[in-house]
């Protein structure tokens, strides 16, 4: 499962003219399934974002994480994040999982999300979407759980 998580100030997805979600401080995840993934990877790549130590303590340090800051969570489906690029000019995205799993892992990754933190805000999985954010640091951290063998 991969997870692009950056720290921002801000952040919104709007989604048709309409915003569906929208954090103050916190993390903007962007989440892509991979073939193979399961809920496992799901929970393991959301414990890793829950307590990824990225937040400035007292000293200025990154050693705080999401859950210590009580920061928002905004999760945004993105297929995109599996490009291959290694071949020409347009990517290809057979490295991502099909739709109907992806939107399955997406779904229970919030639901999730949710029991453990607070608040969570979402994109709409498969809609085209505008998402804005403020970037703070900047701060933008890629991340890969790879299926238990």
């Amino acid at each position: 499962m991969l997870g692009l998580v950056q720290r921002v100030s801000q952040a919104s997805v709007t989604v048709r003219g309409r915003v569906t979600g929208a954090i103050g401080p916190g993390l903007l995840l962007l989440l892509c399934a991979e073939p193979g993934d399961g809920p496992a990877e799901a929970d393991r790549l959301l414990a890793k974002t829950l307590k990824l130590r990225i937040f400035n303590d007292d000293a200025g340090r990154m050693n705080r994480s999401l859950q210590d800051v009580r920061g928002g969570l905004l999760v945004v489906s993105q297929f995109t994040l599996a490009a291959d690029t290694r071949s020409g000019n347009r990517p290809g995205f057979s490295g991502a999982a099909a739709p109907d799993i992806g939107q399955r892992l997406y779904e229970h990754f919030v639901a999730q999300a949710r029991i453990l933190h607070a608040p969570v805000a979402t994109g709409e999985f498969g809609a085209d979407m505008q998402v804005a954010l403020v970037n703070d640091g900047p701060v933008t951290i890629p991340l890969r759980i790879a299926p238990a063998r």
